[in-house]
C-alpha cells in the first residue's frame, strides 16, 4: 500500500500534546523523536513538527490523506475564535486557554468513541490504551507499514461473536458485559448510530446514549464532544472538573458535597454553547499544570 504524505503550513491553534494528551483520546502514541503515531479509521499515521510545520506520513485506505485529516483534526472551524471569546469569560479561562492554546477537539468515529469511553470508566489512561490495544488486535483488521503491524478498532459487525469471558480476556474487567450489552444493541439495531449523527437535537441523542450499558452521564457527555458527534456545548464532568470548578467558581470547602447540577448549571451561564471546549481548557490545566 502507497505511503501518503500531507504537509500542514503553519496552523493556528495546533500542538501536539496539547491535542493527544488532554483525555480525548487513546490511540496515539508519541514517539522517541517527540512526533507521534495514531490510528483511526483504516489510517496509520505519524506527525510530527518541522519548524511551524506539521508533516504527516502514513497509510490511508480509503480516500485521501489530507482529506482525512482536514476533517479529524477538525480543521476547518476556526479556534482562534472561539479561544478569543471564552478568554472574555474572566481571568482562570484566559489562563486555562493559554496553557492547553494548542487543542483542537477531533472528530473520531462514533462507534470507537462509544467503546473507549465504556472502557475508560474508573480506569487510567495507560490501562484504558493498554486494553484498546488488545481488542484491536484480537478483532480488528491488520495494516503493516514500515516494518510494523498495526490493528484498527474492530467494527460491531467483528464483535458480533465476541463472548463476555472473551473480554475477560483482555483484561476489560467489570466492563466485559458492558462491551458486551452494547454491541448487541447496537448490531440488533435498539440504538441506530447513523440516525444519532444526523439527529441535530443533543438531548434526544444523550437520552438515546444512555439507554447503552456503560453510558452513564459522564461517558454520553464525552461520546458527545469528542466523537463526530461534536456538540460542543455539553460538559463532561470528572473528578478534575469538579475540583477546577470548585476551586474557581463554587469554593466549597467539602469538594465531594459539590454536586453535578449545580457545576452544569455555572458552565451554561458562563460558557454557553462553548461549554464543553472550555471543560477541555480546564480539565488539562488543572490535570497537567
Amino acid at each position: 500500500m502507497e505511503e501518503q504524505q500531507y504537509i500542514l503550513r503553519k496552523p493556528e491553534t495546533f500542538n501536539l500534546k496539547d491535542i493527544f494528551e488532554c483525555g480525548q483520546c487513546f490511540r496515539w502514541n508519541e514517539q522517541k523523536d517527540g512526533s507521534y503515531t495514531g490510528i483511526w479509521k483504516e489510517n496509520v499515521v505519524n506527525v510530527k513538527k518541522e519548524g511551524e510545520d506539521y508533516i504527516f506520513s502514513g497509510i490511508c485506505k480509503k480516500g485521501n490523506l489530507e482529506e482525512e485529516i482536514q476533517k479529524y483534526f477538525d480543521l476547518d472551524r476556526n479556534y482562534e475564535n472561539l479561544k478569543k471569546k471564552l478568554s472574555q469569560k474572566d481571568e482562570y479561562m484566559k489562563k486555562s486557554i493559554q496553557y492547553g492554546k494548542g487543542i483542537r477537539i477531533l472528530n473520531q468515529d462514533l462507534w470507537e468513541t462509544i467503546i473507549s469511553f465504556i472502557i475508560s470508566a474508573n480506569n487510567n489512561i495507560p490501562r484504558i490504551k493498554g486494553i484498546i490495544e488488545r481488542l484491536s488486535k484480537a478483532y480488528g483488521k491488520k495494516i503493516e507499514w514500515k516494518e510494523k503491524t498495526y490493528y484498527t478498532f474492530p467494527t460491531p459487525n467483528e464483535l458480533k461473536d465476541v463472548t463476555v469471558k472473551d473480554y475477560r480476556a483482555l483484561g476489560l474487567g467489570f466492563r466485559d458485559i458492558r462491551l458486551y450489552e452494547t454491541t448487541k444493541m447496537i448490531l440488533d439495531g435498539k440504538v441506530n448510530l447513523k440516525e444519532l449523527e444526523e439527529n441535530p437535537n443533543t438531548m434526544e441523542v444523550r437520552k438515546k446514549l444512555l439507554t447503552l450499558s456503560g453510558v452513564g452521564p459522564k461517558v454520553a457527555d464525552c461520546i458527545l464532544l469528542f466523537s463526530d458527534l461534536k456538540r460542543l456545548e455539553v460538559f463532561p464532568i470528572d473528578v478534575w472538573v469538579r475540583r477546577v470548578m470548585n476551586d474557581l467558581y463554587i469554593q466549597n470547602e467539602d469538594e465531594t458535597k459539590v454536586n453535578k447540577k449545580q457545576i452544569e448549571t455555572i458552565a451554561k451561564e458562563k460558557f454557553g454553547n462553548l461549554a464543553g471546549l472550555a471543560q477541555q481548557y480546564l480539565f488539562y490545566w488543572r490535570r497537567e499544570a
